[in-house]
C-alpha cells in the first residue's frame, strides 16, 4: 500500500515539473495526474480504515474433578475424560483434567469488517503416545476463525466466513462460559460436532433485536449470544477441523425472536433446522458371536453383561452408502431468562446415520430427543468478603438417536438428571458443583475383555469444575 501511494504522488511530482518548464501546459498537467489523484486518495482512505482498526484479547481456562460415587464400573462419558475410574477405557483421566484454555483475539477493522480467532491449548490429539480416549493432551487445536463482514454499516446484515458454530439450537450457540450444566446436551450437540464447521453464515438482525440481545447479555442472563433474528449458510457438514467427506454441501436455517414484557421479564423462542447427507468413520468394534456381529439382547443391556462366557470378536461395520447418509433435523427451543427464575427447554427430531448392530450396517435412522432446565439467579450472594451470584439448577435430558460423529455412529440412549449450582465468585472466577445421575450408552470403542462396546451403563458422579476468566 505504501509503494503505491509512493509510485502516484512520484507520478504526480514529474507531471507537476514538466509543467513549470513549460513542457505540458497546465490543462494537460491536471488530464495525466486525474487518474494518479484517484489512486493516491483510494490508497489513502484505506490507510485510514486500517488505523481505525483494533485488536482484543481475552480467555478462560476450565479445571475439573470428577469423583463417581456409585454405580457401574469401567464408565466411560464420551464429553468428558474426567469421568471414569481405573476400569475405564484407555487411561481415562479420572482426577484433575484441564477441559478447556480457549484464547480469543478479535476486533473490527474499519466500518465492514470483524474478526474472530480462538484456539484451545487443551485440546486432545489421537494416535499418539501416553493417548488416553481421545489422545494425549495439551495440543492446541483451532475452535473458531472467521470474518464477519457488514453488508451494512449499522450490522443489521452481515455474513460470516470462515470455522464458526452452526446457528442451530440455543444452548449449542452458548459459550462454555456461559452455560450452567457442564456439557451440552447429547440430543442437540449431536448435530455438529463441537458445534462448528467451515461454511459462509448470513445473518439479519434488526437493531431493535441487536439491543435487546445486548441487554440480555449485559445482565448476566445466560445468553447464547448474537447469531442472528434469522440465519441462513451453507457449511461442510463433517464437523470442526475435519475436511469434507463427499461434493455435498449441509444448509442450516434458524429464526428466533426475543421479546420484553411490561413486567420487565425477557422470553425468547426459535425454530431450527438444517439438511445435507454425511459421512460417518467406520472402525472395528467388540461384539460377539462367531461369524456375525449380531448381539442377542441381554448384551446390549448393562455394562456387566458378558454374554454368557462367549468369546468376544471383533468387527467393522459397512456403510449402507459410501459417499453420505441422509442427516438432516429439526428442532425448537424456548428461553424464559432467569429473573431471577429461568425456563429452558429444546427438543428435535430428525434423520442420522446409525448403527444397526443387527445387520452390522451403519445406515439411515431416526432421532428424538431435548432437554428441561429450571434455575434460579441469586445476586448479591455473600459469603465471607465476596458479594457475586448464585444460580442454582435442575436439569432433565433424553435422547433416543445416534452420535454420528463418533466412531461407527453408534446408539445413545441417554435419561440424565443433574443438579447444580454455579457460583459466580467474582466476574475473573466461577465454581460449579453438580450431581449428575447418567442413565446412557457407552460411546467409546475398545472395552477390555468381557465389556461390549456400545452398552448401557448407570451411574451417580460429582461433577467440579473451577473457571478462570481473563
Amino acid at each position: 500500500m505504501a509503494g503505491q501511494l509512493a509510485l502516484a504522488d512520484s507520478t504526480n511530482d514529474l507531471v507537476d515539473a514538466l509543467v513549470t518548464k513549460g513542457v505540458l501546459t497546465e490543462e494537460e498537467g491536471k488530464l495525466l495526474t486525474k487518474g494518479h489523484q484517484g489512486e493516491v486518495d483510494g490508497t489513502k482512505k484505506k490507510e485510514k480504515s486500517y488505523a481505525r482498526g483494533s485488536f482484543n484479547f481475552r480467555g478462560y481456562t476450565q479445571a475439573r474433578n470428577t469423583p463417581v460415587i456409585s454405580g457401574d464400573d469401567g464408565i466411560n462419558l464420551w464429553s468428558d475424560r474426567s469421568v471414569g475410574d481405573d476400569s475405564s477405557l484407555n487411561n481415562q483421566d479420572h482426577n484433575f483434567l484441564i477441559r478447556r484454555m480457549r484464547m480469543i483475539f478479535y476486533g473490527d477493522v474499519g466500518d465492514r469488517l470483524y474478526y474472530y480467532v480462538q484456539p484451545d491449548l487443551a485440546s486432545s490429539i489421537g494416535g499418539t503416545s501416553n493417548s488416553n480416549v481421545s489422545g494425549a493432551g495439551g495440543f492446541a487445536q483451532l475452535r473458531d476463525a472467521y470474518g464477519d463482514i457488514y453488508i451494512t454499516k449499522n450490522k443489521v446484515h452481515r455474513i460470516r466466513v470462515g470455522q464458526s458454530k452452526v446457528p442451530y439450537g440455543f444452548e449449542n450457540m452458548q459459550s462454555s462460559q456461559n452455560r450452567l450444566a457442564l456439557d451440552r446436551v447429547d440430543a442437540m450437540n449431536s448435530a455438529v460436532r463441537d458445534e462448528r464447521d467451515l461454511g459462509a453464515f448470513y445473518y439479519y438482525t434488526p437493531e431493535n433485536v441487536q439491543a435487546l440481545f445486548k441487554e440480555i447479555q449485559d445482565g448476566g442472563l445466560k445468553h447464547s449470544g448474537n447469531y442472528g433474528m434469522l440465519a441462513l449458510g451453507i457449511y461442510n457438514g463433517q464437523g470442526a477441523n475435519a475436511r469434507d467427506m463427499n461434493d455435498n454441501y449441509h444448509v442450516v436455517a434458524r429464526a428466533t425472536y426475543p421479546w420484553k414484557t411490561e413486567s420487565g421479564q425477557i422470553f425468547e423462542m426459535g425454530i431450527q433446522g438444517y439438511h445435507g447427507e454425511y459421512v460417518p468413520v467406520a472402525r472395528t468394534y467388540n461384539a460377539t458371536g462367531g461369524t456375525t456381529a449380531t448381539l442377542a439382547t441381554a448384551d446390549i443391556g448393562r455394562i456387566t453383561a458378558t454374554s454368557g462366557g462367549a468369546t468376544l470378536v471383533t468387527r467393522q461395520p459397512r456403510l449402507a452408502v459410501s459417499n453420505g447418509i441422509a442427516d438432516e433435523r429439526v428442532g425448537l427451543s424456548f428461553m424464559m431468562y432467569p429473573q431471577p427464575f429461568g425456563l429452558e427447554a429444546e427438543w428435535n427430531w430428525g434423520k442420522t446415520p446409525g448403527l444397526d448392530i443387527a445387520t452390522n450396517t451403519i445406515q439411515e435412522k431416526s432421532l428424538n430427543g431435548g432437554y428441561v432446565q429450571t434455575m434460579y439467579k441469586i445476586d448479591n450472594f455473600k459469603f465471607l468478603d465476596t458479594n457475586g451470584t448464585l444460580i442454582p439448577f435442575l436439569k432433565w435430558q433424553y435422547f433416543d438417536g445416534y452420535n454420528k460423529a463418533e466412531d461407527n455412529a453408534p446408539r445413545n440412549q441417554v435419561n440424565d438428571w443433574e443438579l447444580g449450582m454455579e457460583w459466580q465468585i467474582a466476574p475473573e472466577v466461577e465454581l460449579v458443583a453438580e450431581y449428575h445421575r447418567m442413565k446412557r450408552n457407552n460411546l467409546v470403542t475398545g472395552n477390555t475383555n468381557n465389556r461390549l462396546d456400545y452398552a448401557r451403563f448407570e451411574a451417580d458422579v460429582l461433577r467440579l469444575q473451577l473457571q478462570w476468566n481473563y
